[in-house]
């Protein structure tokens, strides 16, 4: 029995390492497609790279296209940041990570004119000793520009739920507490009637009442 703290503590050193293996891991989260007139937008663009693929040159473009129109190119990473003179000048901020899984950039005070489909290409050159072979992925990003936020539909619903549950767990406990007050009423009540019993009984009998001691 003495291992068994030992055991346990070992046990949660390798679940701290698991978890904090767990937390690093790239998850290829899609962007959000709405924003709000004057706010800032977050154009989300990640490719995640296997650990064999860590040693690699990344280039990223971004292309916007407006509704009808072709793709034109607003922002690139190749080594350094350019940013292409476009109706987003001044407004693009790079966003990515230092491992260039994630190449988001940032659009700054949204317009209504930005809505439209949002191009993110990323072309990973690997450096490996035989061979240099390119990889490229793309990501769409149709976003669309509303003046004002709308209620979001899953918040409402949250929301909800949450007045339920509370509502239920106070009435739980008023008939918990309910229970407890009546139950302990009862035993009460049972231990006065036992000793008003004993009260009436003749002391004589009380007498006989006694457990005889054997010799």
């Amino acid at each position: 029995m003495a291992a068994l703290p030992r055991l346990v503590c070992v046990s949660s050193a390798v679940l701290v390492v698991w978890a904090g293996f767990c937390s690093a891991v790239c998850v290829e989260v899609p962007s959000e497609t709405e924003a709000v007139q004057g706010k800032d937008m977050k154009l989300l663009c990640i490719s995640c790279m296997k650990r064999e693929e860590v040693t690699a040159s990344t280039v990223v473009e971004w292309f916007y296209r407006p509704e009808g129109g072709k793709d034109e190119p607003i922002y690139e990473y190749r080594k350094t940041n350019h940013e292409f003179p476009s109706r987003f000048s001044g407004r693009l901020q790079w966003n990515g990570s230092k491992d260039m899984q994630d190449v988001s950039i940032t659009v700054l005070n949204v317009t209504l004119n930005d809505s439209g489909i949002y191009t993110c290409n990323i072309t990973r050159e690997f450096e490996f000793e035989i061979h240099r072979p390119l990889f490229t992925s793309s990501r769409l990003i149709h976003l669309t520009v509303v003046e004002e936020a709308g209620e979001d539909f899953t918040s409402v619903i949250s929301e909800i739920m949450m007045y339920i549950l509370l509502v239920f767990l106070t009435l739980w406990l008023l008939i918990e507490m309910v229970y407890c007050y009546r139950k302990v009423s009862k035993a009460e009540e049972a231990a006065q009637e036992n000793a008003t019993d004993y009260l009436a009984i003749p002391s004589e009998n009380k007498e006989n009442c006694a457990v005889p001691v054997e010799e």
